[in-house]
């Protein structure tokens, strides 16, 4: 299992493609491909047959996937991308992750 820069709930930013420029918060992480799902981003359009969750059927528009390498955190502070850290918290002993830009803490 790799060590990845990205947690469910983050606030993400969007470097390269359709969607450059945008934020969102990540759903679900999907470790073992290195991809995130994240709110409103590359939403894609499914066809979907008659069921019984939709008696009519028709077109649902959904979330895909994005490669990690592809977003950034957000900083808490300046609301700006930001690299991510890892330090040892003085209090806890635990390691945290921060932002490279402000030296803020990510929860």
């Amino acid at each position: 299992m790799s060590k990845l820069h990205i947690k469910k709930g983050d606030i993400v930013y969007v470097n390269v493609g359709e969607y450059k420029g945008k934020t969102g918060r990540v759903l679900k992480v999907l470790v073992d491909e290195k991809r995130a799902i994240v709110e409103g981003i590359n939403m894609v359009t499914k066809h979907t047959k008659p069921n019984a969750k939709s008696p009519q059927g028709g077109r649902e528009t959904t979330e895909a996937s994005v490669h990690i390498s592809n977003l950034n955190p957000v900083d808490p502070k300046s609301g700006k991308p930001t690299r991510v850290g890892h330090k040892r918290d003085d209090k806890s002993k635990k390691i945290v992750r921060y932002a490279k830009r402000s030296g803020e803490e990510l929860k």
